[in-house]
């Protein structure tokens, strides 16, 4: 498409006088963007952020031409994605803006009013800030609804970086390791197998009781430490025989693995301590919710109210959940089981979702609350501390691969929508 290059001021109005009628320039269109425009006061307004934050930092900058080129190009592809987000309608409700403000607020020790009028001792205008935040959440949102589609990291990317992963840690993670053998002769019949393999399996089950593991080791262990209560001392995954290393990789602290059977007998071991590990512990939440979507027939008014009406309903009939749950929640996933969500982090939830179970006590109903799926009344059911260790270097894995591909497709995708869009650069 053909660039033109052409001076267009915008006018917001006529001042009449007995001479003449005056006209007055307020602001200059840079670029349109399909039905929208670029203005220069939104080009200067990035500038002078940009040249403000590398006074602060003492970060030289380019030539204002490339700043400015950058700032322009910025705001092209802002434009192209709101637009096609309100094609799509996708759209920030003051509600959802409301708690963006509050969690922004809240994260500065501030409530809602304190934090507007520090914005405007610094000369910002409330109400743009407002519209700027709604802009930055839409494109936020659909960036992840439209990308996620197109992102996938399978599970042998993620095994394979855990292994690189691994070998980088080194030697630095150490197992202190208990071990008991229930010894095999070198000439063993199927029978005597079997008796020594229910021997072993006796021994489990002892230990899972909670019989101390030492004990047992001294008087059942035909193991080489057996006297030391088959404690093996401090040891790395590399210096462990492959069958024990394999097995206690990534297991916490007072697992009991076993029986694990090798030419020796049945090997029952027990990770007495771990040293050299970052641990993870996190809280999982057990809790179940009522979603309903406002529509043209439901209004956001109306949505509140029912799930109000619900929550007295609850209050006096506990038992009233599962009925309410299966005949009125729009939750596809969860419906089907009185909107009941598992055990999950409350980090896997929607910022609003997760604010309302940190603020519940066990068994206690929210407040009808909006997210951007809708309106909800959510119970917490339970909550409950949980190694996450393992899952932690998964996630994280699983975390560095989308990054990198969502980084590669975001530019593709930015890209694409500029490639479908009417541009026109009407000044440089």
């Amino acid at each position: 498409m053909k660039k033109y290059v052409v001076l267009i001021p915008l006018l917001t109005g006529f001042v009449a006088s007995s001479t003449a009628i005056a006209k007055e320039l307020v602001d200059k269109v840079v670029a349109i963007v399909d039905k929208g425009v670029v203005l220069e006061s939104q080009v200067e307004g990035i500038l002078n952020d940009v040249k403000r934050k590398s006074l602060e930092s003492g970060q030289t900058l380019p030539p204002d031409r490339v700043l400015r080129t950058q700032a322009v190009d910025r705001l092209i592809s802002q434009e192209v994605q709101l637009n096609f987000a309100e094609r799509i309608g996708l759209k920030i409700t003051d509600m959802q803006l409301d708690q963006a403000i509050q969690r922004i607020a809240g994260n500065q020790n501030k409530n809602v009013e304190q934090f507007r009028l520090s914005l405007v001792s610094k000369g910002v205008n409330y109400a743009q800030y407002r519209e700027k935040l709604r802009e930055e959440i839409t494109i936020s949102q659909l960036q992840q609804i439209q990308l996620r589609r197109r992102v996938y990291v399978s599970p042998q990317e993620i095994e394979s970086l855990l292994r690189l992963m691994e070998k980088q840690k080194g030697n630095s993670e150490e197992f202190r390791i208990g071990h008991i053998l229930v010894a095999l002769p070198e000439e063993v019949s199927d029978k005597e197998v079997k008796a020594t393999e229910d021997k072993a399996n006796k021994i489990l089950k002892y230990l899972e009781e909670g019989k101390d593991f030492k004990k047992l080791a001294i008087t059942s262990s035909s193991g080489s430490k057996a006297l030391e209560g088959g404690d093996w001392g401090w040891m790395n995954i590399n210096e462990m025989p492959t069958l024990f290393a394999e097995q206690v990789r990534d297991k916490t602290k007072g697992k009991i693995i076993g029986p694990l059977r090798s030419g020796a007998g049945f090997h029952i071991l027990k990770i007495f301590d771990i040293r050299g590990r970052q641990t993870v512990e996190v809280e999982e939440v057990h809790s179940r919710h009522i979603l309903i979507k406002p529509s043209i027939i439901l209004s956001e008014k109306k949505a509140q109210s029912l799930l109000g009406e619900f929550r007295e309903k609850l209050q006096k009939d506990p038992t009233q959940w599962l009925t309410l749950a299966k005949e009125y929640s729009e939750d596809p996933g969860s419906k089907s089981k009185g909107g009941d969500l598992g055990w999950s982090s409350p980090s896997v939830y929607v910022p609003a979702f997760k604010e309302q179970l940190a603020q519940l006590n066990m068994g206690e109903y929210s407040q009808p609350f909006r997210s951007m799926h809708g309106w909800h009344l959510v119970q917490l059911m339970e909550r409950r501390k949980v190694d996450a260790t393992a899952d932690h270097k998964r996630e994280r894995a699983y975390q560095l691969l989308f990054n990198r591909k969502y980084s590669e497709e975001l530019a593709s995708w930015q890209k694409e929508l500029k490639d479908r869009a009417y541009i026109e650069i009407i000044g440089q």
